[in-house]
């Protein structure tokens, strides 16, 4: 941890020129102790790094001290750059990992990219957290403890104990063989198999992790996007499925479609808004999906949908008829 720090430090100062004991700290995340330290040490393994006092002293590192790495042209550097904008690493417990490994991507381009290809990242925005209608898509927090631990035994190929919290079940300890984990939207997930059959665990589900040293029984290679289609599929086509028969403003069709798990049949009706009939996990999936729609969308069967909206209306309007 303390090489990949000191490599940042050098990064840091190649990149920024001077910077005070301070500066330094909140970009690492450190104390200024420990910032004096590093600088300690790198000056003795014959790094140039010289203090420069007053007020607006700092750290500076001798010039022409730098590395460039050969071949990568503007456009592969810039690819660099903005796959490590996407939040894939947070999700994985990556992203301190992918801090350091941007810094070192930059300062390892030929001077005459290095200025345009950064400058062309900060106007490239990838995955932001809200949309234009100020949705927020929030990643999952995952301790890195967990993360870290399920990680290491993905890529070593052993089996792994998971303390899971399922939805509505008492937490269980399961032991499981490890595929490969999978980000949606900020959403993490363990593709794995227990006793031979497919398990798909939701990262925020789980409370511990522990590697063990036996061996996963899994396939030497793996199609990560084709299982997630297949195990995407097998969830649409699961559980206590649902379809409702609705109507629909056309500017609202793609909200619907979007929250819904499949569209079965579509027409115009005459007043120009569109008759859908569309499938929903559960109920509770349904009555969201619609109420989420206000007045842009009519639920027409079944009944039981149609009174479940009709008195989570009624509960409204009650509650702000009354006077204050």
């Amino acid at each position: 941890m303390r090489a990949d720090r000191l490599v940042s430090l050098v990064l840091l100062l190649r990149q920024r020129g001077r910077m005070s004991a301070a500066a330094l700290a909140r970009e690492l995340e450190v104390s200024t102790r420990t910032v004096l330290r590093d600088v300690e040490a790198l000056s003795a393994a014959g790094v140039p790094v010289y203090a420069e006092r007053g007020r607006h002293g700092g750290f500076a590192l001798l010039p022409g001290f730098q590395t460039e790495l050969t071949g990568l042209n503007h456009d592969e550097a810039l690819a660099l750059l903005v796959a490590g904008s996407r939040r894939g690493a947070q999700v994985f417990g990556l992203g301190s990992a992918l801090a350091s490994a941007m810094l070192k991507v930059v300062d390892a381009l030929p001077e005459s990219y290095r200025d345009t290809a950064a400058g062309a990242a900060q106007r490239l925005l990838i995955d932001p957290e809200t949309d234009l209608l100020a949705r927020r898509s929030v990643a999952e927090e995952v301790p890195d403890s967990v993360v870290a631990e399920v990680r290491r035994a993905v890529f070593a190929g052993h089996k792994l104990r998971i303390h899971y919290a399922a939805v509505d079940q008492t937490p269980k300890w399961r032991t499981v063989d490890p595929i490969g984990l999978v980000t949606v939207r900020g959403q993490g997930y363990l593709l794995a198999t227990r006793s031979g059959a497919d398990r798909t665990y939701r990262l925020s589900r789980v409370l511990a992790a522990e590697e063990l040293d036996e061996p996963a029984q899994r396939p030497d290679r793996v199609d990560l996007d084709r299982a997630w289609q297949e195990r995407s599929t097998q969830f649409r086509t699961g559980g206590d499925q649902v379809t409702v028969s609705v109507r629909v403003d056309p500017e609202r069709r793609e909200d619907l479609a979007g929250t819904a798990l499949a569209v079965h049949a579509e027409e115009a009706d005459a007043d120009g808004w569109l008759r859908l009939e569309v499938t929903f996990q559960d109920s509770r999936h349904a009555e969201w999906a619609l109420w989420q729609l206000t007045t842009h969308a009519e639920a027409l069967a079944p009944q039981w949908l149609r009174n479940s909206l009709r008195d989570r209306a009624s509960a409204i309007a009650g509650r702000y008829g009354e006077s204050a």
